[in-house]
């Protein structure tokens, strides 16, 4: 006989199905008291841009996994930094990085970062010159006397040389330079010529035009600095009005460059001529925008060094400083591509600067980021670029969504016909192994930004037919034990070790595939089998500790304990056997006395 602290048969229904619904109520209280009512979605889903990077080098030991673990960090960081939240970036085999920009925040700013995000220095500047000009045309034309005065000597019009403001570079105007190289300011710089005097007739005698400079001329005599001579014909060559020419600017780190600036200034873009890299990017240790309330000078940008480029920055710096304009300039170089080139004032120790160059806030921003999180190891190249707008992605939501519901609908329909009663157990099932799921990716999602994709819903709707077959298995063992002859009770008893076996067998193979899924694959294809994985383990839970503590309730109610025709376990409809009677064989004396 048991004891009052023995374990019941069949165990403790109750306090499975009580702790099943604690923790379900938990997880949706969580989710709501978190905000996180929704779960994240990829980009596949609401619309955004994958960018594929492929590694390149000279030296293909440096294209390792160490090298390719920092480049996505910092790539990571910079794409975050430009305001971009929940962007993805991952390294893809051996020399590949993807980067997942969601909708919303500067996500184009953010896309062309991504792509110049190669290479940082700090380059000292040997000369600048405008490129990409035009020469200027006379305008003069001969002034007349005044007429019907004999004698008269009509004033001569204005020739006063002046060089137009937007022609100012560094102080020095383009009639200055031009003067410098023996051209007439007054013709180079404005095209005006003087009236001559007029005669007594009072008919004026028109000037000789002057010959305008070429647009070469004007760039070679506006060119300040020195350009070294293996940099002459490059120099001289280089057109920077052309996008091509501006992005296509190589050169060693150790020698001298030439290279274009990216934002054109008095209407023409600046040629320069660098000297070798002073400084690299990657002794930037932080860089954040700022706006100068006490001089006025508008947005800027504060740097700090570590320790290798602190020591090297006083040191450059203090060189800068003794020269004039331009080598007082150092170029900070991305890409090969010059995103400013400030003027040292004097020696800058101590590891902290600030660039200013009349930048507006969200250029200042931009700067700040790509200094700050330093120089990548490897060089990058755009392999593919896919853009998903928000309507695809919603289109491609809803036809997975539907997909989903259409295929619960099948599983709900099919239990229904087939177990009826019983039915109803699988169609609670699946609505709290539903809810647990939907939590825990809502939870993921704002917790360490796992992105529900179309794979990963995929998956889910397979964790359908996953979480159904558990209850087939189940419901399928019972009724063999009810065709028996069994009695409801001890059949739901006997049924159950046997049948939680083949699950936990079952759902262990699919764990390990989703589990060797995961590992071995990248990208969207982690989302199919996280999901996939992540389902199958709810599967268990709520086998264990739903499903079957309920249908151990149930098997104690009169409707299913007296197989009620549509409770599923009707035994004529399953044809289950009469019971078996016991009998003792009548021995031979025993028969003989009885026929006496």
């Amino acid at each position: 006989m048991a004891t009052p602290k023995s374990r019941p048969r069949d165990g403790y229904p109750g306090r499975a199905l009580a702790l099943i619904l604690v923790v379900t109520v938990g997880l949706v209280a969580l989710m709501f008291g978190t905000g996180n009512t929704k779960p994240r979605l990829g980009i596949d889903l609401a619309g955004g841009t994958s960018i594929t990077l492929t590694a390149k080098s000279t030296d293909p030991k440096a294209i390792n996994k160490s090298s390719m673990d920092i480049a996505t960090g910092i790539i990571e960081r910079r794409v975050n930094g430009m305001g971009v939240s929940e962007a993805e970036v991952q390294t893809q085999g051996d020399d590949t990085i993807i980067v997942n920009i969601p909708k919303g925040g500067d996500r184009q700013n953010a896309a062309d970062q991504v792509g110049t995000t190669a290479k940082l220095f700090f380059r000292p500047v040997l000369a600048v010159a405008p490129s990409g000009i035009t020469a200027p045309t006379p305008t003069g034309t001969p002034s007349a006397g005044a007429t019907g005065t004999p004698g008269a000597t009509p004033s001569a019009a204005a020739g006063t040389p002046s060089a137009p403001a937007s022609a100012t570079k560094q102080g020095r105007t383009v009639g200055e330079a031009l003067a410098a190289e023996g051209a007439s300011p007054t013709a180079a710089a404005t095209g005006a010529s003087a009236a001559p005097t007029a005669a007594a007739t009072g008919s004026a005698a028109p000037s000789a035009p002057a010959t305008p400079p070429s647009a070469a001329d004007l760039s070679a005599a506006m060119t300040q600095g020195t350009v070294p001579p293996e940099l002459s014909a490059a120099f001289a060559a280089l057109d920077c009005s052309k996008p091509e020419v501006r992005a296509a600017q190589t050169g060693p780190e150790d020698k001298a460059v030439v290279a274009c600036s990216q934002k054109a200034e008095n209407g023409y873009y600046e040629k320069l001529a660098l000297g070798p890299v002073a400084v690299k990017g990657s002794d930037v240790s932080k860089a954040q925008p700022s706006l100068d309330t006490q001089q006025g000078s508008g947005w800027q940008v504060q740097l700090q060094f570590n320790g290798t480029g602190t020591d090297a920055f006083a040191k450059v710096t203090g060189q800068l400083a003794t020269q004039t304009p331009p080598t007082n300039q150092f170029a900070i170089v991305l890409d090969n591509q010059v995103v400013s080139h400030p003027q040292v004032n004097g020696p800058i120790p101590g590891g902290s600067a600030v660039i200013t160059g009349r930048f507006t806030q969200a250029e200042a921003k931009d700067l700040a980021n790509v200094l700050g999180y330093g120089a990548l190891p490897l060089e990058f190249a755009k392999s593919d670029i896919t853009t998903v707008s928000p309507a695809l992605g919603g289109d491609q939501l809803k036809a997975g969504l539907v997909a989903g519901l259409i295929g619960m609908l099948l599983v709900v329909a099919y239990s229904l016909v087939y177990y009826r009663g019983l039915g109803l157990v699988s169609i609670a099932g699946l609505i709290v192994s539903a809810i647990m799921t939907y939590s825990i990716m809502s939870l993921l999602g704002g917790g360490i930004g796992f992105a529900l994709n179309l794979p990963a819903v995929c998956g889910a709707i397979v964790a359908i037919g996953i979480t159904a077959d558990s209850f087939i298995v189940y419901f399928e063992r019972i009724r063999d034990e009810v065709r028996e002859g069994a009695p409801l009770r001890p059949a739901v008893q006997r049924a159950w070790p046997r049948a939680r076996r083949t699950i936990l067998v079952s759902d262990f193979v699919s764990f390990l595939c989703a589990a060797v899924l995961y590992a071995v694959s990248v990208g969207k294809v982690q989302g199919f089998a996280f999901t996939l994985g992540l389902t199958t383990a709810l599967d268990v839970v709520v086998i264990f500790l739903f499903t079957k503590p309920l249908i151990t309730l149930l098997a104690r109610r009169k409707f299913f304990l007296d197989g009620h025709p549509w409770s599923g376990l009707d035994p004529k409809r399953l044809g289950a056997r009469p019971p078996l009677r016991s009998s003792r064989r009548r021995s031979p004396s025993s028969a003989a006395v009885k026929e006496a």
